[in-house]
């Protein structure tokens, strides 16, 4: 009856008869229909048992899939929060970069900024520069450049730097003349000596063809190109204007 009984627990259906089996009684008739009457009790009993079993616990699903289940999903939850935790980061992030270039342009973030975006810029040789005429057109100085490549003239007129910059210095000496430094690059400069007056001051841009200075003739002006403190002597002079040797 026990093994009848564990079947029908996993079939999970009632159980509608059962085989009783004892010793032969003495009193056949009697024996039969208490054989009859152990049946019907049995399969009441296993029917009753089962009833109460499958109300009680639903084995479809075992637990150990219900488990894994909540687990996958406390792991779900748990990486949407992350990520949106990320997302609003990120956002803040932004706003606060944006509103420091609004209002903090000079800013320590930004300029590491601008120092991560920003391209190393490869200066121009001196050989990159168009050059200028020292003097102007309607000057009659006679302009000559020596082997060591130092330009001089001596007349009554305005003085040009040979090409654009910016000017490193000013010195007055001490008979009165003016000694301008233009910076072209870093290591690219011309020395410009003998004015008699100075139109800039120092850090002022200057263009090849307006006038740096002015020369009143009494004294010889002299021009100097250097690359690196060396002194540039690779050009000649077309009138007044330096040129470039091929």
């Amino acid at each position: 009856m026990d093994q009848e009984l564990e079947y029908a627990q996993m079939l999970e259906v009632p159980v509608s008869t059962v085989s009783v089996v004892r010793k032969k009684p003495l009193f056949k008739k009697k024996a039969q229909k208490e054989d009859e009457d152990l049946k019907e009790r049995v399969v009441e009993s296993v029917n009753g048992r089962m009833g109460d079993f499958v109300g009680s616990e639903d084995i479809s699903v075992p637990p150990k899939e219900k488990g894994t289940t909540a687990l996958a999903q406390t792991l779900a939850d748990k990486s949407g929060r992350i990520l949106i935790i990320e997302v609003a980061a990120a956002c803040l992030l932004a706003v606060g970069i944006f509103l420091t270039n609004v209002f903090m342009p000079g800013s320590a973030i930004n300029t590491f900024i601008r120092s991560l975006s920003a391209q190393p810029v490869q200066e121009a040789g001196y050989t990159d520069f168009q050059l200028f005429p020292v003097v102007s057109g309607l000057s009659d100085a006679d302009v000559a450049v020596s082997d060591t490549g130092v330009i001089t003239f001596t007349d009554n007129c305005a003085v040009y730097p040979i090409a654009e910059g910016s000017v490193a210095s000013v010195t007055e000496l001490a008979d009165g003349t003016y000694t301008v430094e233009v910076a072209h690059t870093s290591v690219f400069r011309t020395v410009i000596s003998g004015l008699s007056d100075v139109y800039y001051s120092v850090g002022d841009h200057v263009e090849g063809n307006i006038p740096v200075g002015y020369s009143d003739g009494n004294q010889q002006v002299t021009v100097s190109m250097y690359n690196d403190g060396a002194l540039i002597n690779g050009y000649t002079m077309s009138g007044a204007m330096p040129v470039w040797n091929s």
